[in-house]
């Protein structure tokens, strides 16, 4: 799988969703602007000692992603979508895109792909979930419909053993 995030602005979200994407074998691409830099110690912080383990790709802006990654299956995720993040059928090498955390993706850019607009329900004049809360409720939902694959489905614990 491939997590997207257009210009996003805070370094801990960033953090946080790339321990996700180092703890699901998934990639991350980050199309710039970006709200800060990727040696600032708050991403460092949120993806603790997983970063370096990161598959990370940045862009230049969301014309040069969709250039470097042509017939790219692509799902925008948005508060503004008329389906669900249920509705939509993942497969293995599929992305979904996240907009920027203060405005989300340009609506010009939602209309021309909605098909594969999703969003997460929520409370009536609820404006949105914390960035990285919205990618892990989406991934999760997308690596359960192809089983986990190559995850580890049990836990092991430290001192003793599951029956």
């Amino acid at each position: 799988m491939n997590i997207v995030l257009l210009e996003p602005e805070i370094p801990a979200n960033t953090g946080n969703i790339g321990r996700t994407c180092v703890a699901t074998g998934t990639r991350l691409h980050l199309i710039e602007p970006l709200g800060f830099r990727l040696n600032e110690k708050e991403i460092k912080r949120a993806g603790m000692d997983y970063w370096q383990d990161l598959d990370v790709t940045t862009y230049l802006n969301y014309e040069d992603f969709l250039k470097k990654n042509p017939g790219a299956h692509i799902y925008y995720a948005s508060t503004k979508a008329p389906q669900t993040y249920t509705q939509a059928l993942y497969r293995e090498n599929d992305y979904i895109l996240f907009g920027k955390e203060s405005a989300g993706i340009p609506e010009d850019i939602l209309l021309a792909n909605q098909e594969t607009v999703i969003r997460i329900p929520m409370k009536e004049n609820t404006r949105s979930l914390n960035l990285s809360n919205s990618v892990a409720i989406v991934l999760y939902e997308a690596l359960r419909q192809q089983d986990f694959a190559q995850m580890q489905l049990q836990g092991a614990l430290t001192k003793y053993q599951w029956k």
